[in-house]
């Protein structure tokens, strides 16, 4: 049997770590649903502070901001002064789209 070049092992390798990588590329795509940010109600609704879990939620929803702005449905909420609070405390810039 014929033994496998180096060239050959190398494309083998790179594929795998393209593969690899793209897997994890799609495994941390954002899911933007306005509903994941649920555990924020508390706090946009009263002058309580939000909880850890509502910023953690609030950063993974991040990169959905602009859409929700764009969505007159969604867009008083993410620009009301509720929500504008709750982002500052958790340290996550509303985005000017």
């Amino acid at each position: 049997m014929k033994k496998p070049s180096a060239l050959s092992l190398w494309v083998v390798l790179n594929l795998i770590l393209l593969v690899l990588t793209d897997q994890v590329l799609v495994s941390n795509a954002v899911n933007c649903s306005p509903s994941e940010l649920q555990p924020c109600l508390p706090a946009l609704n009263s002058s309580a502070p939000p909880s850890s879990f509502c910023c953690s939620k609030l950063r993974q929803q991040k990169p959905c901001l602009c859409g929700y702005l764009k969505n007159p449905n969604l867009k008083k909420y993410v620009n009301s002064p509720g929500a504008r609070r709750v982002a500052a405390a958790c340290k996550v810039a509303i985005p000017s789209c």
